[in-house]
């Protein structure tokens, strides 16, 4: 026979952390109540003294029983509340409460609050039934004497904590719940941004790898008709770059395969670059942000250095006004001889959400324009704002061991 298990619901996990407490608790209440509960049924009552003693350590030592084993717990209070008042028959005074007494009634408040609160309203429940049930077969038993008060008052103060109970412990559990379900949103926050960071360098490896790859394969492979007279050692050669050139682009296509996830499909628009930094301020504008722009650069930039350049502005554009809503935004963006430099710089908010630099933000940009030789400063003003310097080559060097890493 399969062993009867109440249903009920798991610890809250603050009352998991804390156990050790919970039978501090109870044990002190169980020693409390133990030396008053016994001498009452003997004194009182009139019970067997042994009998007496191993009723009311059932009765105070269920609620501790009930931490892990509820069922048990409800077994044992039950076999109390109903052998107590038959240990008393025969010799309990008439205007003694009838069927319990005092101290039993706090004992039974005890464990129903204790079992509900750990166990949720069911076991709860069953408790109260178990319990009221034993009372009035006890009452059936011995007619003669008055118990209807006694039950009534024992009923409303157990169901009064019993109610008390059910609500505290399902606070807590929607507390716990609410915790875990802010823990799985920030996680779920921290993958899309790493799904979406995956796909704009696919995007890029598209757009700009893929394609320089897909000319040199198309020049290589045509050489033989743009220039004639070609001997055939060079012949030889120019078959061997377009080969390298086409299992580079196989190669490319399975590493963009892995960067694209299932839930992404490919984007047709255009690599954002230099050009497209007007309309990206200008969308920032329409969502209620106050920017400036000023941009003075070549035309002379290389078209890796201005997808950085599009996606380090974007970014930092978009913590400013995470960050410090309602504040000023400054956008700077100008080249020299050699560098392409970018400055945003947000005014101090007088709602300011968090402090800048908590996520994969800063060191995306950082990582963007290491690749290209160049490098990403942040940090707080002396006013309470917040200005990002980005530095970048306008021509970044072909060989990637030649950028500052």
């Amino acid at each position: 026979m399969k062993r009867m298990r109440i249903p009920g619901l798991p610890l809250p996990r603050s009352l998991r952390s804390g156990r050790a407490v919970t039978y501090l608790v109870l044990g002190i209440t169980a020693v409390a109540l133990y030396p008053v509960l016994v001498p009452v049924h003997v004194a009182v009552y009139g019970a067997n003294a042994a009998i007496a003693m191993l009723l009311g350590l059932f009765a105070v030592g269920a609620p501790l029983v009930g931490v892990r084993r509820p069922t048990v717990a409800i077994v044992l209070f039950t076999a109390s509340a109903a052998l107590f008042p038959l240990a008393s028959l025969g010799v309990t005074p008439v205007t003694a409460p009838w069927p319990w007494s005092v101290p039993m009634l706090i004992a039974f408040a005890v464990c129903t609050a204790s079992l509900t609160f750990l166990h949720g309203w069911r076991t709860g429940l069953i408790l109260i039934a178990f319990g009221v049930a034993a009372g009035m077969i006890a009452s059936a038993i011995e007619p003669s004497i008055a118990s209807a008060n006694d039950i009534i008052t024992t009923v409303a103060i157990v169901a009064g904590l019993y109610v008390i109970a059910a609500l505290l412990a399902g606070r807590l559990r929607l507390g716990d719940e609410l915790s875990s379900q802010r823990a799985l949103t920030a996680q779920e926050q921290t993958r899309r941004e790493l799904v979406e960071e995956r796909t704009r360098i696919a995007r890029e490896l598209h757009d700009v790898v893929a394609h320089s790859m897909s000319l040199i394969q198309v020049q290589a492979s045509t050489a033989r008709y743009r220039v004639p007279d070609l001997p055939e050692r060079a012949l030889a050669e120019f078959e061997g770059i377009a080969a390298t050139a086409r299992t580079s682009l196989t190669e490319m296509r399975r590493i963009l395969g892995v960067l694209r996830t299932e839930d992404q499909t490919a984007e047709l628009a255009p690599q954002r670059g230099i050009d497209d930094i007007p309309a990206l301020v200008e969308t920032t504008r329409r969502a209620g942000a106050e920017v400036g722009l000023v941009q003075a650069v070549s035309d002379e930039i290389a078209p890796a250095a201005q997808i950085a350049a599009y996606r380090i502005v974007q970014e930092a554009l978009s913590n400013a006004v995470r960050h410090a809503p309602g504040a000023a935004i400054s956008v700077y963006v100008t080249t020299d001889a050699a560098d392409l430099t970018l400055r945003v710089h947000n005014a101090p908010s007088d709602h300011p959400s968090g402090t800048p630099g908590g996520g994969h933000g800063l060191r995306g940009m950082g990582e963007r324009a290491q690749l290209l030789g160049g490098s990403v400063e942040a940090g707080a003003d002396a006013d309470g704002g917040w200005t990002v310097v980005a530095h970048l080559p306008t021509a970044p060097p072909t060989d990637p061991s030649e950028a500052t890493l």
